[in-house]
Protein backbone atom coordinates (compact mmCIF):
# COMPACT_ATOMS: atom_id res chain seq x y z
CA UNK A 1 0.00 0.00 0.00
CA UNK A 2 1.31 3.43 -0.89
CA UNK A 3 2.31 5.62 2.17
CA UNK A 4 0.90 9.38 0.58
CA UNK A 5 3.50 11.24 2.88
CA UNK A 6 5.88 9.17 0.88
CA UNK A 7 8.43 12.26 -0.18
CA UNK A 8 8.81 10.64 -3.64
CA UNK A 9 5.52 10.80 -4.59
CA UNK A 10 4.80 13.34 -7.74
CA UNK A 11 1.41 14.84 -9.01
CA UNK A 12 0.47 14.92 -12.66
CA UNK A 13 -0.74 18.60 -11.42
CA UNK A 14 2.47 20.78 -11.65
CA UNK A 15 3.43 21.67 -8.09
CA UNK A 16 5.83 25.22 -8.14
CA UNK A 17 8.93 24.36 -6.26
CA UNK A 18 8.52 25.27 -2.67
CA UNK A 19 4.97 25.12 -2.91
CA UNK A 20 3.37 24.86 0.54
CA UNK A 21 0.99 22.16 -1.25
CA UNK A 22 2.38 19.52 -2.67
CA UNK A 23 0.65 15.83 -3.17
CA UNK A 24 1.55 15.30 0.71
CA UNK A 25 0.15 17.59 2.24
CA UNK A 26 -3.84 17.69 0.48
CA UNK A 27 -5.26 20.32 2.54
CA UNK A 28 -8.96 20.60 2.88
CA UNK A 29 -10.92 24.36 2.42
CA UNK A 30 -13.71 26.02 1.04
CA UNK A 31 -13.75 27.65 -1.71
CA UNK A 32 -16.22 29.59 -4.58
CA UNK A 33 -15.29 31.29 -7.70
CA UNK A 34 -17.59 33.26 -10.08
CA UNK A 35 -19.98 30.23 -11.18
CA UNK A 36 -19.33 27.59 -8.47
CA UNK A 37 -20.80 28.47 -5.00
CA UNK A 38 -19.35 27.34 -1.57
CA UNK A 39 -17.90 24.06 -2.04
CA UNK A 40 -15.05 21.59 -0.24
CA UNK A 41 -11.78 21.79 -2.01
CA UNK A 42 -8.40 20.53 -1.92
CA UNK A 43 -5.60 22.31 -2.20
CA UNK A 44 -2.64 20.86 -4.76
CA UNK A 45 0.01 23.17 -5.79
CA UNK A 46 -1.40 26.46 -7.36
CA UNK A 47 -4.72 24.73 -8.20
CA UNK A 48 -7.99 23.49 -5.89
CA UNK A 49 -9.94 20.01 -6.66
CA UNK A 50 -13.06 20.43 -6.54
CA UNK A 51 -14.65 17.12 -4.50
CA UNK A 52 -18.25 18.43 -5.29
CA UNK A 53 -17.07 18.05 -9.26
CA UNK A 54 -15.28 14.49 -8.57
CA UNK A 55 -17.87 13.24 -6.22
CA UNK A 56 -20.52 13.82 -9.46
CA UNK A 57 -18.13 11.81 -11.72
CA UNK A 58 -18.04 8.91 -10.25
CA UNK A 59 -14.05 9.29 -8.74
CA UNK A 60 -15.15 9.01 -5.53
CA UNK A 61 -17.25 6.04 -4.78
CA UNK A 62 -17.32 3.21 -1.99
CA UNK A 63 -16.09 5.73 -0.05
CA UNK A 64 -18.76 6.97 3.03
CA UNK A 65 -19.48 10.23 1.56
CA UNK A 66 -22.35 11.79 -0.01
CA UNK A 67 -23.15 14.54 -2.69
CA UNK A 68 -23.93 16.92 0.42
CA UNK A 69 -20.81 16.68 2.22
CA UNK A 70 -19.17 18.25 -0.70
CA UNK A 71 -21.77 20.67 -1.45
CA UNK A 72 -21.35 22.49 1.96
CA UNK A 73 -20.45 26.00 2.79
CA UNK A 74 -18.64 24.33 5.80
CA UNK A 75 -16.53 21.13 6.29
CA UNK A 76 -18.19 19.89 9.35
CA UNK A 77 -20.89 17.30 6.97
CA UNK A 78 -17.69 16.35 5.71
CA UNK A 79 -15.65 15.98 9.23
CA UNK A 80 -18.90 14.40 10.86
CA UNK A 81 -17.84 11.30 8.65
CA UNK A 82 -15.04 11.04 11.35
CA UNK A 83 -11.37 10.47 11.06
CA UNK A 84 -11.31 6.76 9.22
CA UNK A 85 -13.62 8.69 6.65
CA UNK A 86 -11.43 10.96 5.95
CA UNK A 87 -8.39 9.67 6.00
CA UNK A 88 -9.73 7.70 3.54
CA UNK A 89 -11.22 10.40 1.27
CA UNK A 90 -7.46 11.84 1.48
CA UNK A 91 -5.87 8.63 0.02
CA UNK A 92 -8.61 8.56 -2.74
CA UNK A 93 -7.30 11.89 -3.60
CA UNK A 94 -3.36 11.07 -3.77
CA UNK A 95 -4.12 8.10 -5.75
CA UNK A 96 -6.49 10.32 -8.23
CA UNK A 97 -3.35 13.10 -8.35
CA UNK A 98 -0.54 11.26 -8.53
CA UNK A 99 1.68 10.90 -11.67
CA UNK A 100 1.70 8.07 -12.19
CA UNK A 101 -2.44 7.07 -11.93
CA UNK A 102 -4.00 7.45 -15.38
CA UNK A 103 -7.15 7.71 -13.82
CA UNK A 104 -7.87 11.02 -14.21
CA UNK A 105 -4.66 12.65 -15.43
CA UNK A 106 -5.98 11.23 -19.17
CA UNK A 107 -9.43 12.30 -18.97
CA UNK A 108 -8.46 15.96 -20.10
CA UNK A 109 -12.51 17.01 -19.79
CA UNK A 110 -12.76 15.81 -16.22
CA UNK A 111 -9.34 17.10 -15.14
CA UNK A 112 -10.59 20.68 -16.52
CA UNK A 113 -13.73 20.35 -14.62
CA UNK A 114 -12.50 19.33 -11.63
CA UNK A 115 -9.33 21.64 -11.65
CA UNK A 116 -9.40 25.30 -10.44
CA UNK A 117 -6.96 27.98 -10.21
CA UNK A 118 -6.61 29.45 -6.68
CA UNK A 119 -6.27 32.70 -8.33
CA UNK A 120 -9.64 32.66 -9.56
CA UNK A 121 -10.88 31.39 -6.28
CA UNK A 122 -12.16 33.03 -3.11
CA UNK A 123 -11.48 31.43 0.32
CA UNK A 124 -13.68 31.29 3.09
CA UNK A 125 -14.09 30.67 6.79
CA UNK A 126 -13.08 26.45 6.45
CA UNK A 127 -15.75 25.81 9.49
CA UNK A 128 -18.57 26.66 11.69
CA UNK A 129 -17.05 27.53 14.67
CA UNK A 130 -19.29 26.32 17.50
CA UNK A 131 -16.96 26.89 20.09
CA UNK A 132 -13.74 28.19 20.94
CA UNK A 133 -10.60 27.55 23.21
CA UNK A 134 -7.60 29.47 23.62
CA UNK A 135 -4.99 28.01 25.68
CA UNK A 136 -1.88 29.58 26.89
CA UNK A 137 0.59 26.63 26.25
CA UNK A 138 4.27 28.50 25.34
CA UNK A 139 6.49 28.44 28.81
CA UNK A 140 8.22 31.27 26.77
CA UNK A 141 5.73 33.85 26.68
CA UNK A 142 4.06 32.94 30.01
CA UNK A 143 7.39 33.74 31.53
CA UNK A 144 7.53 37.43 29.83
CA UNK A 145 4.15 38.36 30.79
CA UNK A 146 4.79 37.06 34.21
CA UNK A 147 8.25 39.10 34.31
CA UNK A 148 6.47 42.35 32.98
CA UNK A 149 3.22 42.10 35.12
CA UNK A 150 4.34 40.39 38.37
CA UNK A 151 7.29 39.53 40.22
CA UNK A 152 10.50 38.28 38.06
CA UNK A 153 11.56 35.79 39.82
CA UNK A 154 8.22 34.15 40.45
CA UNK A 155 6.90 34.54 36.83
CA UNK A 156 4.85 31.44 35.90
CA UNK A 157 1.22 31.16 38.05
CA UNK A 158 1.50 28.12 41.04
CA UNK A 159 -1.39 26.17 38.88
CA UNK A 160 0.73 26.94 35.11
CA UNK A 161 2.85 23.59 35.34
CA UNK A 162 0.57 21.15 36.16
CA UNK A 163 -2.53 22.26 33.38
CA UNK A 164 -3.19 23.47 30.19
CA UNK A 165 -4.60 27.04 31.20
CA UNK A 166 -7.46 28.02 28.96
CA UNK A 167 -10.49 29.99 28.82
CA UNK A 168 -13.76 30.03 26.39
CA UNK A 169 -13.55 32.54 23.55
CA UNK A 170 -15.45 33.94 21.13
CA UNK A 171 -16.52 31.66 18.50
CA UNK A 172 -18.55 34.44 16.00
CA UNK A 173 -15.77 37.26 15.51
CA UNK A 174 -13.14 34.33 13.92
CA UNK A 175 -12.98 35.18 10.82
CA UNK A 176 -10.65 33.85 7.55
CA UNK A 177 -7.79 35.36 6.09
CA UNK A 178 -7.73 39.05 4.28
CA UNK A 179 -11.05 39.83 6.27
CA UNK A 180 -10.00 43.69 7.59
CA UNK A 181 -10.14 43.77 11.51
CA UNK A 182 -11.66 47.09 13.03
CA UNK A 183 -9.60 48.23 15.78
CA UNK A 184 -11.99 48.06 18.94
CA UNK A 185 -13.52 50.21 21.00
CA UNK A 186 -13.49 49.84 25.09
CA UNK A 187 -12.75 50.92 28.49
CA UNK A 188 -9.00 51.95 29.17
CA UNK A 189 -7.51 53.09 32.17
CA UNK A 190 -4.44 54.90 31.31
CA UNK A 191 -3.03 55.75 34.75
CA UNK A 192 -3.28 54.21 38.18
CA UNK A 193 -4.46 56.72 40.02
CA UNK A 194 -6.98 58.24 37.60
CA UNK A 195 -11.06 57.05 36.44
CA UNK A 196 -10.82 54.57 32.81
CA UNK A 197 -11.87 56.19 30.12
CA UNK A 198 -13.40 55.14 26.68
CA UNK A 199 -11.82 54.60 23.91
CA UNK A 200 -10.05 52.94 20.59
CA UNK A 201 -7.32 50.17 22.04
CA UNK A 202 -4.02 52.26 21.28
CA UNK A 203 -2.23 48.77 22.06
CA UNK A 204 -3.43 46.95 19.73
CA UNK A 205 -1.71 43.29 19.42
CA UNK A 206 -1.20 40.14 17.97
CA UNK A 207 -0.56 36.88 19.02
CA UNK A 208 1.27 34.20 16.81
CA UNK A 209 -0.53 30.93 17.17
CA UNK A 210 -1.79 27.70 15.42
CA UNK A 211 -5.01 26.39 16.22
CA UNK A 212 -6.95 22.68 15.68
CA UNK A 213 -10.45 21.43 14.26
CA UNK A 214 -12.01 18.45 16.21
CA UNK A 215 -14.39 15.90 14.63
CA UNK A 216 -17.21 15.55 16.79
CA UNK A 217 -16.58 14.02 20.37
CA UNK A 218 -18.03 11.45 22.78
CA UNK A 219 -21.12 12.62 24.85
CA UNK A 220 -21.45 15.13 27.29
CA UNK A 221 -19.83 13.71 30.78
CA UNK A 222 -17.85 11.59 29.48
CA UNK A 223 -13.71 12.42 28.72
CA UNK A 224 -11.42 11.81 25.87
CA UNK A 225 -8.09 10.42 27.04
CA UNK A 226 -4.25 11.41 25.46
CA UNK A 227 -4.30 8.53 23.74
CA UNK A 228 -7.51 9.13 22.19
CA UNK A 229 -6.92 12.30 21.45
CA UNK A 230 -5.82 12.65 17.88
CA UNK A 231 -8.54 10.35 16.79
CA UNK A 232 -10.87 13.79 17.54
CA UNK A 233 -8.63 16.17 15.58
CA UNK A 234 -9.15 16.77 12.17
CA UNK A 235 -6.44 19.18 11.51
CA UNK A 236 -4.19 22.60 11.87
CA UNK A 237 -4.59 26.12 10.87
CA UNK A 238 -2.73 29.44 11.24
CA UNK A 239 -4.77 31.66 14.02
CA UNK A 240 -3.83 35.05 14.81
CA UNK A 241 -5.34 36.10 18.14
CA UNK A 242 -6.00 39.77 17.92
CA UNK A 243 -5.47 41.22 22.11
CA UNK A 244 -6.16 44.79 22.89
CA UNK A 245 -3.74 44.95 25.38
CA UNK A 246 -5.00 47.79 26.95
CA UNK A 247 -8.47 46.85 27.32
CA UNK A 248 -7.60 43.74 28.67
CA UNK A 249 -5.14 44.96 31.38
CA UNK A 250 -8.17 46.41 32.87
CA UNK A 251 -10.83 44.52 32.44
CA UNK A 252 -9.09 40.95 33.25
CA UNK A 253 -9.30 40.67 36.57
CA UNK A 254 -11.51 38.77 38.40
CA UNK A 255 -12.90 36.89 35.15
CA UNK A 256 -10.27 36.61 32.73
CA UNK A 257 -10.10 38.05 29.03
CA UNK A 258 -13.29 39.56 27.39
CA UNK A 259 -13.24 42.70 25.29
CA UNK A 260 -9.74 42.44 25.10
CA UNK A 261 -9.91 39.45 22.32
CA UNK A 262 -13.48 38.92 21.55
CA UNK A 263 -13.19 41.41 18.60
CA UNK A 264 -11.53 39.73 16.25
CA UNK A 265 -9.45 36.21 15.55
CA UNK A 266 -8.25 35.32 12.05
CA UNK A 267 -7.24 32.26 10.50
CA UNK A 268 -5.76 30.64 7.60
CA UNK A 269 -8.32 29.20 4.85
CA UNK A 270 -6.69 25.93 4.73
CA UNK A 271 -6.99 22.76 7.50
CA UNK A 272 -3.73 20.75 7.34
CA UNK A 273 -4.63 17.19 8.29
CA UNK A 274 -2.71 15.54 11.58
CA UNK A 275 -1.67 12.98 9.03
CA UNK A 276 -0.26 15.09 7.07
CA UNK A 277 2.38 16.52 9.43
CA UNK A 278 2.90 12.77 11.06
CA UNK A 279 7.06 13.01 9.17
CA UNK A 280 7.19 15.87 11.30
CA UNK A 281 6.76 14.54 14.80
CA UNK A 282 9.00 15.70 17.82
CA UNK A 283 9.27 15.18 21.47
CA UNK A 284 8.04 17.52 24.03
CA UNK A 285 10.19 19.81 26.98
CA UNK A 286 10.70 16.88 30.38
CA UNK A 287 7.33 17.92 31.80
CA UNK A 288 8.54 18.98 35.51
CA UNK A 289 6.60 18.55 38.07
CA UNK A 290 5.15 15.27 36.86
CA UNK A 291 1.61 15.48 35.76
CA UNK A 292 -0.89 14.43 36.34
CA UNK A 293 -2.29 10.82 35.35
CA UNK A 294 -4.88 11.65 33.07
CA UNK A 295 -2.58 14.52 31.26
CA UNK A 296 0.41 11.69 30.60
CA UNK A 297 1.26 10.35 27.13
CA UNK A 298 3.25 8.28 25.33
CA UNK A 299 5.02 9.22 22.10
CA UNK A 300 6.48 12.39 20.38
CA UNK A 301 3.43 14.79 20.13
CA UNK A 302 4.68 17.99 19.34
CA UNK A 303 5.10 18.98 15.94
CA UNK A 304 8.01 20.84 14.05
CA UNK A 305 6.55 23.55 12.44
CA UNK A 306 8.36 26.60 11.36
CA UNK A 307 6.30 29.91 11.72
CA UNK A 308 6.60 33.75 11.04
CA UNK A 309 5.26 37.01 10.88
CA UNK A 310 5.93 40.02 8.94
CA UNK A 311 4.31 43.51 9.70
CA UNK A 312 3.46 45.29 6.62
CA UNK A 313 2.72 49.28 6.50
CA UNK A 314 0.48 50.46 4.18
CA UNK A 315 2.43 50.52 1.01
CA UNK A 316 5.31 50.06 2.73
CA UNK A 317 7.88 46.60 2.67
CA UNK A 318 7.19 43.76 5.06
CA UNK A 319 9.13 43.55 8.21
CA UNK A 320 9.98 40.45 9.70
CA UNK A 321 9.32 40.54 13.68
CA UNK A 322 9.16 37.18 14.66
CA UNK A 323 10.61 33.37 13.70
CA UNK A 324 9.13 30.80 15.93
CA UNK A 325 8.07 26.60 15.89
CA UNK A 326 5.46 25.28 17.27
CA UNK A 327 7.49 22.52 19.07
CA UNK A 328 8.55 25.37 21.47
CA UNK A 329 4.93 24.74 23.48
CA UNK A 330 5.36 23.10 26.74
CA UNK A 331 1.52 21.92 26.89
CA UNK A 332 0.53 19.67 23.48
CA UNK A 333 -2.55 19.17 21.56
CA UNK A 334 -3.09 15.77 23.46
CA UNK A 335 -2.82 17.11 26.59
CA UNK A 336 -5.11 20.63 25.53
CA UNK A 337 -8.04 17.72 24.46
CA UNK A 338 -8.27 16.07 27.44
CA UNK A 339 -8.11 18.42 30.08
CA UNK A 340 -10.49 20.08 27.82
CA UNK A 341 -13.09 17.19 28.01
CA UNK A 342 -11.80 15.59 31.51
CA UNK A 343 -14.99 17.23 33.44
CA UNK A 344 -17.14 15.92 30.78
CA UNK A 345 -17.25 18.81 28.46
CA UNK A 346 -18.43 17.74 24.65
CA UNK A 347 -16.82 18.36 21.86
CA UNK A 348 -18.87 19.65 17.80
CA UNK A 349 -17.49 19.08 14.94
CA UNK A 350 -15.48 21.95 14.23
CA UNK A 351 -14.90 22.98 17.50
CA UNK A 352 -11.18 25.15 17.40
CA UNK A 353 -8.80 25.02 20.04
CA UNK A 354 -6.15 27.80 19.65
CA UNK A 355 -2.65 26.80 21.11
CA UNK A 356 -1.71 30.00 22.95
CA UNK A 357 1.33 32.47 21.75
CA UNK A 358 4.03 30.84 20.48
CA UNK A 359 6.92 31.95 21.69
CA UNK A 360 10.62 30.62 21.84
CA UNK A 361 13.55 31.48 24.27
CA UNK A 362 15.19 34.18 22.12
CA UNK A 363 13.87 37.48 21.58
CA UNK A 364 13.84 36.97 17.53
CA UNK A 365 11.14 34.12 18.26
CA UNK A 366 9.02 36.12 20.84
CA UNK A 367 4.97 35.69 19.20
CA UNK A 368 3.42 39.29 20.61
CA UNK A 369 4.47 42.48 20.39
CA UNK A 370 4.34 42.91 24.03
CA UNK A 371 6.85 40.70 23.90
CA UNK A 372 9.02 42.35 21.03
CA UNK A 373 8.62 45.55 21.95
CA UNK A 374 8.71 44.67 25.80
CA UNK A 375 5.52 46.68 26.80
CA UNK A 376 6.71 49.48 24.15
CA UNK A 377 10.14 49.87 25.98
CA UNK A 378 12.14 48.48 22.51
CA UNK A 379 10.28 49.82 19.70
CA UNK A 380 10.85 47.88 16.23
CA UNK A 381 12.04 50.02 13.30
CA UNK A 382 10.45 49.55 9.96
CA UNK A 383 11.87 50.03 6.72
CA UNK A 384 10.12 53.08 5.89
CA UNK A 385 11.95 55.03 8.81
CA UNK A 386 8.93 54.28 11.33
CA UNK A 387 8.71 52.23 14.15
CA UNK A 388 6.38 50.13 15.91
CA UNK A 389 5.20 49.47 19.65
CA UNK A 390 2.31 47.76 18.76
CA UNK A 391 0.14 47.77 15.32
CA UNK A 392 -0.94 50.96 14.02
CA UNK A 393 -4.33 51.60 11.88
CA UNK A 394 -3.63 50.50 8.25
CA UNK A 395 -1.06 48.03 9.05
CA UNK A 396 -1.08 43.98 7.77
CA UNK A 397 0.06 41.39 9.69
CA UNK A 398 0.77 38.42 7.78
CA UNK A 399 1.63 35.35 9.63
CA UNK A 400 3.47 32.08 7.95
CA UNK A 401 4.07 28.47 8.78
CA UNK A 402 5.13 25.50 7.06
CA UNK A 403 7.40 22.15 7.98
CA UNK A 404 10.56 21.26 6.03
CA UNK A 405 13.31 19.31 6.37
CA UNK A 406 15.62 16.93 4.57
CA UNK A 407 13.94 13.49 3.48
CA UNK A 408 10.05 14.84 3.91
CA UNK A 409 8.26 16.80 1.79
CA UNK A 410 7.30 20.47 3.07
CA UNK A 411 4.01 20.59 4.19
CA UNK A 412 2.50 24.33 4.03
CA UNK A 413 -0.25 26.11 5.70
CA UNK A 414 -0.34 29.24 3.28
CA UNK A 415 -1.02 32.39 5.33
CA UNK A 416 -3.31 34.43 7.45
CA UNK A 417 -2.88 38.38 6.35
CA UNK A 418 -5.09 40.97 7.68
CA UNK A 419 -5.04 44.48 7.78
CA UNK A 420 -6.21 46.86 10.54
CA UNK A 421 -9.04 49.44 9.79
CA UNK A 422 -9.37 52.66 12.40
CA UNK A 423 -12.34 52.22 14.87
Amino acid sequence: MIDVNDPQLTSWVKVPENSDFPIQNLPFGIFSTADRTKRVGVAIGDQIVDLKVLHVLGYLENLPFVLEDFDSPTLNRMMARGKQATRELRARLSKLLRSDRPDLRDKEHHAGQALVAQAEAAMHMPVEVGDYTDFYSSEDHARNVGKMFRDPDNALLPNWKHMPVGYHGRASSIVVSGTPIKRPQGQLKPADDAPPVFGASRLLDFELEMAFITYPGKPMGESISTAEAEDYIFGLVLFNDWSARDIQKWEYVPLGPFLGKNFGSSVSPWVVTLDALAPYRVAGPVQDPAVLPYLAYEGDSHYDVQLAVDIIPPAGQAQRVCDSNLRHMYWNMRQQLAHQTVGGCNLRGGDMLASGTISGPEPGSFGSMLEISWRGTKPVAMPDGTERKFILDGDTVRMTGHAQRPGAARIGFGEVSSRIDPA
